[in-house]
């Protein structure tokens, strides 16, 4: 401002001056706090992803350590109380955002009154009693400086040395220099002391997300070693495949020996099967021998590979049952207890160890599909139909069977129009160029009726009957005399099944009611 005695007029000009300097002061601020609010909300939206990926790598966790518990089980209980102290330390702190907020809520879309939340007095009153930390201060700071120490006691060497080393400097609290005090200020100082509130809180949801990402490390870091194992022979295990699980006494028990790792360019120096030395072939090894008593029996041997110019020997164990000749067929419903009169029902008719070839199966209505084993049942009139089975064994002898299944005709659909359901609403122009048509909802079949003839009935004129799924002149004249509230009433619709041939009778259609708006 320029010296000497200044005019009436030039006091005013300089006051509204350093207002106006005033002014822009507080907007910057306020920008400035609005900018905190605004990464506050979008941290607290990173955490909500990596809870949810966190959780969903855990859920594999859990289902590699029930599936093999030797392998995932220790690792699996390291993470559940990896993940209980990093709860406990996270739910403390939004512990400490709840208390320090209380007095400026978050609007409905979630925000905070960022502008208003520019001082720093309940920060300070709870993490100092005068510029000393107070209690609740130094507890805060021992849940920081001690988180890392809990982490690496729980997961010990699961969790590899530079990891661990990176999850300590990312909750470190040693001094910090600070610029504007030209010397190293303690920890809560330096990132607490003095800030507006808005700022803290993000402060402390960002430590939040640190403690999230350390859970995310800490379950990714575990696996590591896993992941470079899978990469040598030693990971790839052999599977026992039999052509079949269960085998007639007196035939061949015949299958392969695969690697659970297939690989189609590895082979095997030699593969040992139950004591005798079997063809190695690209990442598998074909079998044959015979079948034995009825009861089980183990298949045992070995894989044998060189690896390095040392012989790696993965050991094979599986195991086959052998039971007696079957007499019972498989006669079973694909969808359904019962079948459907009228409509092509789809059956599976096999004998448990005879080929189809060897199968015949009868029954009124009953034709054979083209894939073995498959058949249509369309049954006629009556309640039951009885499936009857003869199949040859592989000796010559012939065995039967028989099941009864109930008829049962289709249920009746439910009137619709514009494809909605039981009551519509909407305008009468609407209801004009509608379709009428009938649904049958959660039934096992996938079947398309045709509406020929309905109702058609406006609340205080006569019905009208229409034939075709459209409303026609009359029915747009009796609408032109209803009113908002009115309804009209879609009754005694007449369907017919898009697709079948046969004259299928189905249960009584119910109406539907549009209500004009």
């Amino acid at each position: 401002m320029a010296g000497g005695k200044l005019t009436p007029r030039q006091k005013m000009i300089n006051l509204m001056y350093l207002v106006f300097i005033a002014m822009l002061a507080l907007n910057m601020s306020k920008e400035v706090l609005s900018a905190f609010g605004i990464l506050n909300n979008k941290i607290e939206d990173s955490n909500s992803i990596t809870d949810t990926r966190n959780e969903s790598s855990f859920q594999q966790l859990a289902q590699k350590a029930s599936d093999q518990p030797g392998q995932y089980g220790d690792k699996k209980v390291k993470v559940d109380k990896i993940r209980a102290v990093s709860k406990e330390f996270s739910d403390y702190i939004e512990g400490i955002k709840t208390e320090v907020t209380k007095k400026f809520p978050k609007d409905k879309e979630g925000n905070y009154p960022c502008e208003q939340m520019d001082k720093s007095d309940d920060i300070d009153n709870m993490f100092y009693t005068g510029d000393r930390e107070s209690t609740k201060g130094k507890e805060f700071l021992e849940k920081i400086q001690t988180y890392a120490g809990k982490i690496k006691a729980i997961g010990g060497s699961s969790i590899a040395e530079s990891e661990m080393k990176k999850i300590e400097k990312r909750f470190a609290t040693d001094p910090v220099y600070s610029e504007k005090a030209g010397a190293k200020l303690p920890w809560l100082d330096y990132n607490y002391h003095h800030f507006p509130l808005i700022a803290s809180v993000t402060k402390l949801t960002q430590l939040q997300a640190d403690i999230k990402a350390t859970e995310s490390d800490v379950m990714t870091g575990m696996f590591q070693s896993d992941l470079v194992a899978a990469a040598s022979l030693t990971a790839y295990q052999p599977i026992v495949v039999p052509d079949k699980t269960v085998f007639f006494q007196g035939e061949a028990v015949t299958g392969k020996i695969i690697l659970g790792k297939f690989d189609p360019s590895l082979k095997a120096k030699s593969v040992i099967v139950n004591g005798s030395s079997v063809q190695a072939e690209a990442g598998q090894a074909k079998f044959s021998f015979g079948a034995g008593a009825v009861g089980e029996h183990d298949i045992t041997g070995s894989f044998n590979f060189d690896e390095n110019g040392k012989v790696i020997s993965l050991p094979i164990k599986g195991g086959y049952v052998v039971v007696s000749r079957p007499n019972s067929a498989n006669i079973s419903a694909d969808k359904m207890n019962v079948v459907y009169r009228g409509l092509p029902n789809p059956m599976t008719i096999s004998f448990a160890g005879i080929s189809d070839d060897k199968v015949k199966a009868s029954a009124a209505g009953l034709t054979r599909s083209a894939k073995p084993g498959q058949y249509n049942l369309n049954p006629g009139s009556g309640n039951e139909v009885t499936v009857s089975v003869t199949a040859l064994l592989p000796d010559g002898k012939p065995v039967s069977d028989k099941k009864v299944f109930r008829i049962k005709n289709i249920p009746g659909p439910k009137g619709a129009i514009g494809g909605e359901m039981e009551v519509v609403r909407g305008a009468k122009s609407r209801l004009e160029v509608s379709q009428i048509s009938a649904k049958l909802p959660d039934f096992l079949y996938d079947l398309t009726f045709q509406v020929t003839q309905f109702t058609f009935k406006v609340t205080g004129t006569a019905a009208v009957i229409v034939n075709g799924d459209r409303v026609n002149a009359q029915c747009k004249a009796a609408l032109a005399r209803a009113g908002r509230g009115d309804q009209v009433v879609i009754s005694d619709i007449k369907t017919k099944i898009i697709g079948v041939t046969a004259n299928v009778i189905t249960g009584r259609t119910s109406p539907v009611i549009y209500e004009i708006q």
